[in-house]
């Protein structure tokens, strides 16, 4: 089944080209079933390439989606074309005040690491944003420095700045093979890790988290939070191939300090061209978080949060 989206969308172009199955909204609501709504709280500076990445998973599962967009309400992008925001997207207390509910919401990751959670300037909206997950979505999922942010707001598990940027292909292994959401999964794996700080395993267990994911290099990648429906991934399958190319050139031209993103260019030479060697897991981690979902939600979606 497709994923449902606005005609005019970019993405909606971009994984028709690609051969992901997509509707659009006139003609789904011809369809008489109930799609899984699922929100995407988009904090990257580059809305577009953001929005096409997650729908592109999501897209891929056998069920209709409907995807919405939401934004910040006081916080505006400079990267992005002020039509397409207001085009596409909603600010979350508009979200709040319809009291409509979602099956599923991605929030996403930010490049404010270096900042303390409460000073970023959208904090406060955003720990509402946290706690109307509660009542108002079936589940929700952290990814990078959102998934850093739920996991500090919930249970107060620290994000700590790393000496050097951990940056580039990084095996892991599967330490919950059992667990639903990693159904399929080989028992390691490459994922791209782009971040400058980390969460420790000890502070995360103390916590009471199954960790589903981990790196000996990198620390812990998916945690799974049961008690308030979410998983948090600190890391990023959703990516591109090139987009850690893009992180990388832009660092080059700008002078600043960057290693060369480890594992991802052929002998690491940067002159050649990047391998995609997680697209698979990353289909299968969210087409995973979409059937437990489904499997999960009510019908009635005045149910959810009850």
């Amino acid at each position: 089944m497709p994923i449902t989206l606005p005609a005019d969308l970019p993405a909606y172009n971009v994984l028709q080209r690609e051969g992901v199955m997509v509707m659009a909204d006139d003609r789904a609501t011809r369809q008489d079933i109930r799609p899984l709504r699922i929100g995407l709280l988009n904090l990257m500076p580059k809305k577009i390439q953001t929005e096409n990445q997650f729908a592109r998973l999501i897209g891929a599962t056998p069920l209709q989606i409907e995807l919405s967009l939401i934004r910040m309400s006081a916080h505006q992008t400079k990267n992005t074309a002020a039509e397409h925001m207001e085009a596409f997207y909603r600010p979350f207390d508009e979200v709040k005040a319809s009291g409509e509910k979602f099956d599923g919401l991605i929030i996403t990751g930010a490049p404010i690491e270096h900042l303390e959670f409460e000073d970023v300037t959208y904090w406060d909206e955003l720990t509402q944003v946290f706690d109307w997950t509660q009542t108002h979505v079936q589940s929700t999922f952290g990814v990078c420095w959102g998934g850093m942010a739920m996991i500090w707001h919930f249970h107060k598990v620290k994000k700590h700045i790393l000496q050097h940027k951990a940056f580039g292909c990084i095996r892991h292994r599967n330490l919950a093979p059992a667990s639903p959401y990693l159904r399929g999964f080989s028992d390691d794996m490459v994922i791209p890790v782009s971040r400058w700080t980390e969460m420790q395993r000890a502070e995360i267990e103390a916590a009471g988290l199954p960790i589903l994911i981990d790196s000996t290099e990198t620390g812990p990648c998916l945690v799974e939070d049961p008690a308030h429906r979410a998983l948090y991934i600190f890391n990023h399958l959703e990516y591109d191939s090139g987009t850690l190319k893009e992180e990388y050139d832009r660092d080059v031209a700008a002078g600043k300090p960057i290693n060369v993103p480890a594992n991802y260019y052929p002998g690491d030479d940067p002159s050649q061209k990047p391998q995609n060697r997680w697209r698979s897991h990353a289909h299968l981690l969210y087409g995973n978080w979409i059937n437990e979902i489904y499997q999960s939600t009510p019908y009635d979606m005045a149910e959810i949060g009850r």
